[in-house]
């Protein structure tokens, strides 16, 4: 397995399995994209504004993409980032967000000044609950009300990570392309 830096126009219909599913979509802000080059447009803006920082998961380092994973600086305090990941339906059950965040969040501690990570969850994902517990991330709290998103206002869970916790070792962790 392996993380490669997320290319828009190369990688965009392998994710808009992803994007493009209303189901892989529940629990983000907007809907599914309607079309593909709505797909690339989004990842583009995306790689190109402050989710410099994203990947995808293949399974060979020119595979196509299973998968995308991103850490984003918010802008709020450059030592403190958000995690977010993404599995395409046919390779779930794989491990591959838990495999994949924990190289990423490894080489992001190892390489910046970040102190901390969190992830900002629907409660009704547990899926995504669990890859973040799996990994060591601390409940920290629900946000009541926080979103207005296309299933309506929703809460927010947020998990946090320090760079002085304990990442829970993943067995198999994918080899991190960065160039």
């Amino acid at each position: 397995m392996f993380l490669r830096p997320l290319d828009p126009a190369a990688d965009g219909a392998a994710l808009h399995r992803i994007f493009g599913d209303p189901d892989c979509c529940t629990w983000l802000p907007d809907p599914a994209f309607a079309d593909l080059d709505a797909t690339i447009a989004k990842l583009r803006e995306w790689t190109t504004g402050f989710e410099a920082t994203s990947w995808v998961i293949c399974e060979t380092p020119d595979g196509p993409a299973l998968g995308r994973i991103a850490l984003y600086n918010v802008g709020r305090d450059e030592d403190v980032w958000e995690a977010a990941c993404m599995v395409t339906p046919a390779a779930r059950g794989r491990n591959y967000a838990a495999r994949g965040l924990y190289a990423a969040i490894r080489y992001l501690f190892e390489n910046t000044t970040a102190r901390r990570v969190f992830a900002d969850i629907d409660p009704d994902n547990h899926a995504s609950i669990r890859t973040f517990e799996k990994l060591g991330f601390t409940r920290e709290g629900v946000l009541r009300g926080e979103w207005q998103t296309h299933i309506g206002i929703r809460d927010s869970v947020i998990f946090g990570l320090l760079r002085t916790d304990s990442l829970t070792d993943i067995p198999n962790p994918p080899e991190l392309i960065t160039a």
